[in-house]
């Protein structure tokens, strides 16, 4: 992803007098309902891809990652579609890629969309970095996106959702430049949106850097100009968990992201990042860098969204 905007302003702190009257809502919120999520499973999933080492398209890594996560997909999926295809590159080099889709309730019509990239960035290009020919590791960038769907797939395994529920695990977001060659980075969403699946679900939510241990999401610019139902609901979603300190209601990055190649294709995306995260493509972007708590968080976030669809 690459942010197109500068930072959007953020709402001044608050007197001590509103500060404590929202201390006190926030003391009455109801009780959170049982987790089904597990954090910690999550962690283990990221421990696993990096593992692998960078999960760059057309490396020994990348296709022995793309096997590991068939395999897990298909112990608990109903159904499990692979889309694969080869990219031409601008440079001419030609890379195989592939799609995961998990499937829940294929028959069903009513549908949610989970989504998120399992490739990692092969250049740590961050203005940040301090080496920009290293491969970024990418536990969050990449690792935490796939281990919350592994974690929503192992709760959808245990108790079957009400509704149909896509999980994408998408290929080739982050190779190329984003603004030199944009046809060589959000390359799987690209494809998905070209070949979906059925119907057009209710909506989609991409995740993105979510399991960083400073967790902040605020609201994406791209996704309030483009669903911004989907964002009131998941932050809705947030707030009635108790999670409102972390799903901050007020924008802050516009990002290019795959949710923008899902909306071309007129579906209700949405993306869910923290975006305020130094390591981002650098080559410290590592497993001491994420945690259990946070994706537990947005974790039950995702279970709660496909839960509420089922109850309505």
């Amino acid at each position: 992803m690459r942010r197109i905007l500068p930072a959007l302003p953020v709402f001044p702190i608050l007197p001590v007098a509103a500060f404590s009257v929202l201390l006190f809502s926030a003391c009455r919120e109801k009780p959170r309902p049982p987790r089904e999520f597990n954090g910690e499973t999550a962690l283990g999933y990221i421990r696993s891809q990096v593992a692998f080492g960078p999960r760059i398209p057309g490396t020994e890594a990348h296709r022995r990652m793309g096997e590991w996560l068939d395999s897990l997909l298909r112990q608990r999926a109903d159904t499990v579609v692979v889309q694969q295809w080869k990219h031409v590159t601008s440079k001419g080099d030609t890379l195989p890629l592939s799609n995961f889709i998990a499937r829940f309730k294929p028959a069903a019509e009513k549908r949610i969309l989970l989504l998120a990239h399992w490739d990692s960035r092969p250049v740590a290009d961050s203005p940040q970095s301090t080496d920009s020919t290293k491969p970024v590791l990418g536990a969050n960038d990449g690792g935490s996106g796939v281990a919350l769907l592994l974690g929503v797939a192992d709760v959808l395994k245990r108790t079957p959702p009400a509704i149909g529920v896509d999980l994408l695990f998408e290929d080739g977001e982050d190779y190329g430049d984003f603004t030199k060659t944009p046809n060589d980075v959000l390359i799987g969403s690209r494809y998905y949106g070209a070949h979906q699946l059925g119907g057009k679900p209710l909506y989609a939510v991409l995740f993105d850097l979510i399991g960083d241990k400073d967790l902040q999401v605020y609201q994406e610019g791209n996704s309030l100009v483009g669903a911004p139902e989907v964002v009131e609901l998941v932050w809705d979603t947030a707030k009635d968990l108790g999670y409102g300190g972390y799903f901050i209601s007020s924008p802050r990055h516009t990002l290019i992201d795959d949710h923008l190649e899902l909306q071309k294709k007129g579906i209700r995306a949405i993306d869910v990042v923290d975006f305020d995260y130094p390591a981002w493509h650098t080559p410290f972007d590592t497993i001491d860098k994420v945690s259990a708590a946070s994706l537990q968080v947005v974790g039950d976030v995702a279970v709660e969204l496909v839960r509420r669809e089922g109850r309505e």
